[in-house]
């Protein structure tokens, strides 16, 4: 029992496994929330399992990777049995369970950090973050341009889709302002830019995964999922051992004020047009540097954000690839000139966030993985790069990062095309 595959006993795992295949034997796989956390445990830490295993790939992030496109790879190409590929989707987009897991990781993170260190990198994040997106913009077009694709083509169809925020804020939003300013079909439009999107968080999971590798042969650099150097202080998400005087009602306390945040940030979207995760961060801030929470209910937040790292974050990464990655759409983008482009324009933004926060005494590794989020697909993307780079307590700055980096990077380019159509 004390054999696992991820956090699954071994003879558990053969017991689901069996009991999986006697369910699609049998015709009929219970759609119920039991069965399906069941089939996305098993899925996620079977791949990831195998990325954790392999050479050389392991250190930079393959078990991300794997539980990620392994099962867009078998859904695309019918290898995933219909009744279980019908009740993973199912579950996946009834439930909508990755904005649980967000606000989980989000508040937990927030509340359980160093007030200080979290105000000074809330500020200085930006600086990297905006720096980045210009040296990447200028880079990624330069490039392209220079492999024949057109200056206009390479910028607003590959280097703009990157970095503006993943599929729904990022891809659609571009669609339907390209398409009304060219006046052409909105589908056509937007499946050019969703592979760009696609393999751009592809090579930021990738980068982000080698740059945890350089962290471990290079400590100096980095602070092991602190943003600032200097902070001496062993904030909890710094520590892998749960405090141990927490008791089980307020870590039940800590989930529901998660959920209770998350829905401010619904609020907020329903009355203001404000992305609600970036909603529920601020309001996650406010309560932390004001003190409105007690410091039992910030370490229970701490748990809360623990369990869901460790427990959920392959499964979710499984139901994500099988229900939401378009295999198909992600190898549309694999031709040469493309993939140097966009290689090209996500490691230019990153390295340019390396270097600047170095300058403005951050980690470098830390304000570079943040800045790789930045090109990331979305929610989806930060779960997936930050799962890669070992690094999920940076997951608010990811946030701002993606939503409110990719936002104005959307804003941005539908007005420059207005003027350059």
């Amino acid at each position: 029992m004390e054999q696992r595959v991820g956090i699954i006993p071994l003879p558990i795992y053969c017991l689901l496994l069996a009991l999986i295949v006697g369910f699609v034997s049998s015709g009929k796989v219970p759609t119920d929330i039991s069965v399906s956390i069941a089939v996305l445990a098993v899925g996620g830490f079977t791949c990831a399992e195998f990325g954790k295993r392999l050479p050389i790939v392991r250190h930079i992030g393959a078990a991300a990777i794997f539980a990620t496109f392994i099962p867009s790879y078998l859904a695309f190409n019918h290898l995933i049995p219909d009744l279980v590929l019908k009740n993973v989707v199912e579950f996946t987009k009834t439930s909508n369970f990755l904005y649980l897991f967000i606000s989980s990781i989000i508040v937990g993170s927030i509340l359980s950090m160093d007030r200080t260190i979290l105000v000074q990198g809330f500020i200085k994040i930006f600086i990297p973050l905006a720096a980045g997106t210009v040296v990447a913009s200028v880079v990624g077009t330069v490039v392209g341009t220079l492999l024949g694709l057109g200056t206009f083509h390479t910028f607003f169809y590959i280097v703009v889709p990157i970095m503006a925020g993943g599929v729904g804020e990022g891809a659609i939003p571009l669609s339907i302002g390209y398409s009304g300013i060219l006046g052409q079909t909105q589908g056509d439009i937007f499946a050019q830019v969703l592979p760009s999107v696609m393999l751009g968080s592809l090579t930021a999971i990738l980068l982000a995964g080698g740059l945890n590798f350089i962290g471990k042969k290079y400590p100096h650099l980095t602070g092991e999922g602190r943003l600032q150097e200097g902070d001496t202080s062993h904030s909890m998400t710094s520590e892998e051992s749960i405090p141990a005087n927490v008791d089980i009602a307020h870590i039940a306390g800590a989930g529901v004020t998660a959920i209770s945040l998350y829905m401010v940030g619904l609020m907020c979207f329903k009355l203001f047009g404000f992305p609600a995760p970036v909603a529920m961060l601020f309001v996650a801030v406010v309560f932390k540097l004001s003190r409105a929470v007690s410091p039992q209910l910030e370490q229970a937040s701490f748990v809360v954000y623990k369990f869901f790292s460790t427990a959920v974050t392959y499964p979710l990464l499984f139901a994500i690839g099988a229900s939401m990655t378009p295999w198909d759409k992600l190898v549309a983008a694999f031709n040469i000139c493309n993939l140097i482009t966009i290689i090209a324009t996500v490691a230019s933004l990153m390295i340019t966030g390396f270097f600047v926060g170095r300058r403005l005494k951050m980690y470098p590794i830390e304000a570079a993985i943040v800045n790789a989020c930045h090109s990331g697909q979305g929610g989806t993307g930060d779960v997936a790069i930050l799962t890669a780079a070992n690094r999920m307590q940076l997951m608010p700055f990811a946030q701002i990062s993606t939503r409110i980096g990719g936002a104005i990077v959307v804003t941005l380019s539908l007005l420059a095309m207005s003027q350059l159509k």
